[in-house]
């Protein structure tokens, strides 16, 4: 509901922002890359970490699903929450921005002169952007928003949406690392948890390069690294906590 309306009181949506990138589906690859990262990683570590305590498949099972399942709800809420209340802000802003432009019009459009002046206008042309800009309230409060204070409305997703993406990639990259253990003993699912949570990180890490133009070895790489020292430092403390 806030980001319609939040769109409303700034015209819409604007037709240059019309490439793949910028549509809400674009960007939500940042809930699914941090989900899915986020999952991997931590239930690998607790995984990993519970398995150098007690080789015992069903301790394993239940207490990797009961701290995937908790994960990903608090992933989820956190990720709304977290929308909602930069949503609220962007709200906020604007109604203070709408009620300057119409208490201190004059100071307003002199800061519109101030913003087009440092971007090299002068003169007549740069009366005339004011001029312009001005005369559509839609457009003079958008500007105010993304120039003054360097609020873009389209970073702005539906909370509710952001929320159930992140839990919903967070939970199922968490099972990752658990299923082995559903399938085979211990010493056998060990292997099969850790190597496939590995080649899973790489390529995340390689799949996300298709959107941020980078190396996709090195993307790769670093994520499957992290993995890496989840699980050794997952397994350090589980042999620690089973030996005490």
């Amino acid at each position: 509901m806030s980001r319609s309306r939040i769109l409303k009181e700034l015209g819409g949506r604007p037709s240059y922002l019309d490439e793949a990138w910028h549509s809400s589906k674009g960007r939500a690859i940042r809930e699914v890359i941090y989900g899915a990262t986020d999952g991997l990683v931590t239930s690998l570590g607790f995984v990993i970490g519970v398995y150098g305590a007690l080789h015992d498949s069903r301790i394993i099972l239940i207490t990797g699903i009961a701290s995937a399942s908790a994960g990903a709800l608090s992933m989820g809420f956190s990720a709304y929450i977290s929308s909602k209340s930069q949503s609220e802000f962007f709200l906020a802003e604007i109604d203070r921005e709408q009620r300057e432009m119409k208490e201190m019009p004059d100071k307003e459009r002199e800061e519109v002169r101030k913003i087009y002046r440092a971007k090299g206008f002068k003169g007549e042309e740069l009366e005339m952007v004011v001029h312009r800009i001005t005369s559509n309230p839609k457009v003079w409060l958008r500007c105010m928003m993304e120039e003054e204070l360097g609020l873009i409305v389209e970073s702005f997703e539906n909370p509710l949406m952001v929320g159930l993406v992140t839990a919903a990639t967070y939970g199922l990259a968490a099972f990752l690392p658990i299923l082995p253990y559903a399938i085979a003993t211990p010493a056998q699912a060990f292997p099969s948890s850790v190597v496939t949570s590995i080649i899973a990180l790489f390529a995340l890490g390689a799949g996300k390069t298709r959107l941020t133009r980078l190396s996709p070895w090195k993307s790769g790489l670093e994520l499957m690294g992290i993995g890496l020292i989840s699980a050794l430092v997952g397994y350090g403390i589980g042999r620690l906590a089973g030996g005490l």
